[in-house]
């Protein structure tokens, strides 16, 4: 060998010798980036007589990270040990906080209501704050589509918590007021294979869910699949100038056939629910948390019961609104020829409300997260709704939409199968 290397001209040799000291060198830095990963527990105590855990990690090489990092997030416990299939409830904080901040203000009803987890829930809080470039859960500083370093480092968490302590992957929540809200809309969308539902506390913008998700004037690109998305709750105020652009969410959401709750009226920039509340009284009156995962969900469209909505032009409107309020629905079957979805409006004796609960309305309705059914794109299939029948043809992504079904309070079935 030294022979050989004898041989070698000495400038060439140098060259050699610099090429492998690079190459050694990023394979250490690679280790080094996954050496902190799983997450190790810091320190264990007790918070609002729920056990807590605090958990620190580096970053793994796969996040994309320019600089290695250094992140913290906290574990708090349901207040009965729940030894397998708990329920997840996940917190992205607002601009004001940091993951130890955000948890303090649990402390206390009305301050940030939507960060409180109950009590049978396990619950995440994870942190944006710590590193430069994750502010504003990255939007900021990764304005373009493809999924960010600290997204890919919140989902991996939450994978991480699940797997640790037997959570119900079908019962995966994620929330976000402010910030938070915007996070909570950018990341969860992404991420219909993880959160079975979304709830976005006075969203401070939505260009970080209109990035992820290539509304217009974007558009998905056909190599990408997107999953199912969550279904979205949104309570924002058009006198809150973090609420610009809604009007473009609305209507992406509407005309992508996604699930969309959505309430608004004058309360600002609030956090305070029972405050909120005082101006629309809609916002928690979803059963949001207890949507799941592995069954399929109408989507409700161009619904004759939605009320105009204020943005851009009508800001300083007083008079609260919904969108898609006063649907409910169950499942009854899905199976490999068939899924079966009953349909109907919640009743007065059910929901106390200032608003007028309609007798009917009509909406175009569209089922996602199929389970069994597999409907392949321009594919006709039949459909029943009560007494009528007739077929339709999947879109480009597989979706079948039924026009304008009528429903009112009266629980009526929604049939769609497979032509024989």
């Amino acid at each position: 060998m030294n022979v050989l290397i004898d041989t070698i001209p000495e400038n060439i040799v140098k060259n050699l010798i610099l090429s492998l000291g690079l190459v050694l060198a990023t394979a250490a830095g690679a280790f080094a980036l996954d050496v902190s990963w799983p997450p190790a527990r810091q320190k264990e105590s007790e918070f609002t007589g729920r056990k807590l855990e605090t958990f620190q990690h580096g970053s793994r090489q796969e996040w994309g990270y320019a600089e290695a990092q250094k992140d913290t997030f906290l574990v708090l416990h349901p207040t009965k040990e729940i030894k397998s299939n708990a329920p997840l409830y996940v917190v992205l904080h607002s601009a004001g906080h940091d993951v130890h901040s955000c948890l303090a203000c649990t402390t206390k009803v009305g301050n940030h209501d939507i960060y409180h987890a109950p009590q049978d829930f396990f619950a995440l809080y994870v942190d944006c704050k710590a590193n430069k470039g994750d502010w504003w859960w990255s939007i900021n500083k990764y304005p373009g589509p493809e999924v960010s370093p600290p997204e890919k480092r919140v989902i991996d968490t939450v994978k991480w918590v699940v797997k640790q302590y037997g959570i119900d992957e079908n019962r995966v929540y994620l929330c976000g007021n402010s910030m938070g809200g915007s996070g909570t809309l950018g990341i969860g969308m992404r991420h219909g294979d993880v959160f079975a539902a979304i709830k976005a506390n006075v969203p401070a913008e939505v260009k970080h869910v209109s990035s992820r998700m290539y509304f217009p004037p974007q558009t998905v690109p056909t190599n990408i699949t997107l999953p199912d998305p969550p279904i979205v709750v949104d309570y924002s105020a058009p006198n809150d100038g973090w609420s610009r652009g809604h009007d473009g969410f609305i209507k992406a959401m509407n005309d992508r056939k996604y699930a969309l709750f959505m309430y608004w009226g004058p309360f600002g920039h609030a956090n305070n629910h029972q405050e909120i509340m005082k101006v629309n009284d809609l916002i928690n009156s979803f059963d949001w948390l207890n949507v799941k995962k592995n069954e399929s969900y109408p989507v409700f469209t161009d619904a004759s019961t939605n009320d105009t909505h204020p943005w851009p032009n009508q800001l300083t409107d007083k008079k609260a609104g919904q969108i898609n309020a006063f649907f409910r629905w169950k499942d009854v079957s899905d199976t490999a020829d068939s899924v079966e979805t009953s349909l109907f409006l919640v009743k007065p004796t059910e929901l106390k409300t200032t608003f007028t609960i309609p007798a009917e309305a009509t909406a175009d309705v569209t089922l996602r997260r199929l389970q069994m059914l597999k409907i392949a794109p321009a594919t006709t299939v039949r459909w029943r709704y009560g007494k009528s029948t007739g077929e339709a043809t999947a879109d480009a992504t597989g979706c079948v939409t039924i026009p304008k079904l009528k429903i009112t309070a009266e629980p009526t079935s929604l049939v769609i199968s497979k032509l024989k």
